[in-house]
C-alpha cells in the first residue's frame, strides 16, 4: 500500500519534469532553441501531475495525499535545481 503513493509521486515527477523542459521562458533564459509548449499543453499537463492528488483527496486516504503532496513539493525543487542555469557554481552578474 506504501507504493502506490510514491508511484504517483514519481508519476506527477515526470510531468513537473516535463513542464520544466517546455517552459517557454525558462527556454529562452538559457538561449535554448524552440519555442517550447504552448499555454494549453502546459495547462493540460498541469492537470494531470494533479490527478493523483485529486484520487487521494477525494478517496479520503489522507495519509497518501500527504505523501504524495510533499512528494511532489521536494521533486519539484530538485527538478528546478538540477535544471537551473546556474548550477556551475558561478554567480550571475546583473
Amino acid at each position: 500500500m506504501m507504493l502506490l503513493p510514491l508511484a504517483a509521486t514519481a508519476f506527477s515527477t515526470a510531468i513537473i519534469l516535463l513542464l520544466c523542459l517546455g517552459d517557454p521562458k525558462r527556454r529562452r533564459s538559457a538561449r535554448m532553441t524552440g519555442e517550447g509548449q504552448g499555454t494549453a499543453i502546459r495547462r493540460v499537463l498541469a492537470g494531470a501531475a494533479l490527478l493523483p492528488g485529486l484520487f487521494y483527496a477525494v478517496s479520503g486516504s489522507g495519509a497518501a495525499f500527504l505523501i504524495w503532496l510533499g512528494g511532489c513539493g521536494v521533486a519539484g525543487w530538485l527538478v528546478t535545481l538540477l535544471l537551473s542555469p546556474a548550477q556551475s557554481g558561478e554567480t550571475q552578474q546583473r
